[in-house]
């Protein structure tokens, strides 16, 4: 069959819009990944577990908001919270009691959350927590993973896309400052440290890769490197913007007995509305307090217009709480993804790996005789071509949405069922 004829004949309004959007913006998208060919459909409308585009086609989404929606579109509870609000106004620009309540929260699910700092974006408290690590150590080097992505700041746009050792992008700056190690391999990602310890600022990690495979750590690994950190007296750096509040109320941390110095949040915990969180040790964090230091002193860590805005903590505050009050929604979709694991496994027969864990999970083509997904290298080895075919398939036919190439992410609003039709769809590619 062909799914590009399909999808352009079942998507016409769809690439009549998309060529408006291409000529005034850069791709047609404001997010580089959104675009997939021939062009990406155009939504007008989500509900539960559903995308509705402008033909009226409807999707059973996994994509959901970049892993952000584990209600699901237009939970009830947060549309009316968030609808109350802005009967109250949705821009304050000053503290309000809104951003109290949700900082409560996320002190008492999230140990290290002594101190929090509110942001709009995942960019900007990875780009923050980077500063504060070097304002606090005197030092200039951050380590990362390779496959590693903390959003589109300069000071960690390194070694994200294969080939590693290539510069992600031009008019990037100071890429020495950054250096790279690899992927639950203890043994290398030392012997690296070792050689930059003096200038060691700190180290960030993801305990899942997102964007680079979604790839769990091991737990011997998070703690080898730890360890070396702490000892070094630098700053260990847990970004959990995709992890938090994903697989259980709260943090992945504390299940691998971590003791991160700062961790970042984002996605869930903003209930899909604009958000980024800096939280960290109050010793750590302090070094952003400006009242009485001098400039040399400080670390000048902002906010931004909208940080902290009403409308954004509301929404944060109806999630974590309904999550909080409702914790049998972890067994549910952790469950679901436990299952979509195995038996994509089974229908595939050998043919793919299935990385993930709880209710995020991603198939992987194997290829080149890669028989497991440890690394981000590994998955640089896979047949990406094969699952962007496999994924658009699912658009074209099956009225299944993942974002072609990524990983998918199950919410509170799927079902078995769900899962079922994303595995009777495999059967037939």
């Amino acid at each position: 069959m062909d799914h590009v004829k399909n999808y352009k004949k079942k998507t016409s309004t769809s690439a009549k819009i998309f060529s408006k959007s291409a000529r005034l913006h850069i791709n047609g998208v404001s997010h580089n990944i959104r675009y997939f060919d021939p062009y990406p459909f155009v939504v007008k409308s989500s509900l539960g577990k559903n995308l509705v585009d402008v033909d009226n086609n409807k999707y059973t989404d996994y994509w959901m908001g970049h892993w952000s929606l584990i209600l699901g579109h237009g939970q009830k509870n947060v549309k009316d919270a968030v609808k109350k609000q802005i009967e109250k106004s949705w821009m304050y620009g000053t503290v309000n009691e809104q951003t109290i309540k949700l900082s409560e929260l996320i002190s008492k699910a999230v140990p290290v959350a002594e101190k929090i700092r509110y942001v709009t974006s995942g960019t900007e408290a990875t780009m923050y927590a980077v500063r504060l690590a070097r304002s606090v150590t005197g030092k200039k080097i951050i380590a990362k993973i390779d496959g590693g992505w903390h959003g589109y700041t300069s000071d960690l746009l390194k070694s994200v896309n294969w080939p590693f050792k290539e510069s992600e992008s031009s008019g990037v700056v100071n890429e020495e400052k950054i250096v790279s190690i690899p992927y639950n391999d203890l043994e290398n990602s030392l012997k690296i440290l070792k050689k930059y310890s003096k200038n060691l600022a700190g180290v960030i990690i993801e305990p899942v890769l997102g964007g680079g495979g979604c790839i769990p750590a091991t737990k011997e690994y998070l703690k080898g490197i730890q360890e070396f950190v702490h000892k070094n007296k630098s700053i260990f750096i847990l970004d959990e913007i995709v992890t938090g509040f994903r697989f259980r109320y709260g943090c992945l941390y504390p299940t691998m007995k971590l003791d991160p110095d700062i961790v970042t949040l984002g996605k869930i915990a903003g209930g899909g509305m604009a958000i980024g969180i800096m939280c960290g040790k109050k010793e750590i964090m302090n070094y952003a307090d400006t009242e009485g230091k001098k400039k040399s002193e400080r670390s000048y860590i902002g906010g931004g217009t909208f940080s902290a805005n009403p409308v954004s903590m509301t929404s944060g505050y109806t999630t974590l709480n309904y999550l909080k009050t409702k914790k049998s929604t972890y067994d549910k979709i952790n469950s679901l993804g436990d299952y979509a694991r195995k038996e994509l496994k089974k229908v595939f027969d050998g043919r793919v790996e299935v990385s993930g864990k709880g209710s995020l999970f991603m198939t992987h083509f194997l290829k080149n005789g890669v028989t497991k997904i440890e690394n981000s290298v590994d998955v640089a080895k896979c047949d990406s071509e094969m699952l962007q075919k496999y994924h658009f398939k699912m658009i074209s036919e099956d009225g299944i949405f993942f974002l072609p190439g990524k990983l998918g992410a199950i919410s509170n609003s799927h079902s078995k069922e769900d899962i079922k039709n994303i595995i009777k769809a495999s059967e037939y590619f």
